[in-house]
């Protein structure tokens, strides 16, 4: 059963498919939440409060499904970073908030919600924890797509897997630390991986603008910008022109 705070999000995010956040008002929004709109004020401050926690919770939503789409695809690197990227294809096309995060296109419908005023007006910070931190802001695009490398980076150092193309058909090995060749090798993997997850992501994001015909021609462009680097231990494009 979904808290209050849950119910006045999920009512909130109903209205607004239905109209501009303008015409989406607080005493509607606390009635199909069966909850008193001195509750919804309590728990978000202000209707801009409302919709900074709206959309910190799309985008906490959308991380969780890059988390889940790489623990249920295990695989070599790019199944792995294919099952991201039609998540992220998917999502943004499904949820207009997720696309309005990842591409910083927003709209009428919603305008980008800008961190809480609370220095310029006095007002003290939010008694609610959640609430304060959405009151901190939400994620630009380029953050947003940071911390989604930064997942998917993890997730795959975890599984120690390299992709199994004919370019690097190995797994990656444990390395020394203590050798200067073997550390130097180990950060140009670390740098040349994330690399190629923020490469799936932003090119995921380009579906996104204009749709692929079948999930197949994604897999072809993830796995032709994957041969291309080489997977972990090629060069790619950024560090070929240093």
């Amino acid at each position: 059963m979904p808290t209050a705070r849950g119910a006045l999000l999920d009512a909130a995010f109903t209205a607004l498919a239905d109209r501009p956040w303008s015409g989406v008002r607080m005493v509607d929004v606390a009635s199909a939440a069966g909850v008193s709109r001195q509750t919804l004020y309590n728990e978000f401050g202000s209707k801009d409060g409302l919709a900074r926690a709206l959309v910190l919770r799309e985008a906490d939503a959308y991380l969780a499904g890059v988390e889940r789409a790489l623990a249920e695809r295990p695989g070599d690197l790019r199944d792995r970073l294919l099952a991201v990227a039609e998540w992220t294809a998917g999502a943004a096309r499904a949820n207009p908030l997720v696309r309005a995060l990842l591409t910083g296109c927003w709209g009428e419908r919603l305008h980008a919600p800008h961190p809480a005023a609370g220095a310029r007006t006095r007002q003290p910070p939010s008694p609610v924890p959640a609430q304060r931190r959405a009151d901190a802001g939400t994620p630009a695009p380029v953050d947003l797509i940071a911390a989604v490398r930064d997942k998917t980076v993890a997730a795959l150092e975890r599984g120690r897997t390299a992709p199994k193309d004919s370019q690097a058909s190995r797994t990656v090995r444990e390395r020394d630390p203590r050798d200067p060749k073997d550390s130097r090798a180990s950060k140009e993997e670390a740098g040349e991986l994330a690399y190629r997850c923020e490469l799936t992501v932003r090119l995921a994001l380009s579906y996104v603008v204009a749709p692929a015909s079948s999930r197949e021609e994604l897999g072809r462009l993830i796995g032709a910008a994957l041969a291309g680097g080489a997977g972990v231990s090629g060069t790619s494009p950024r560090a070929a022109g240093r």
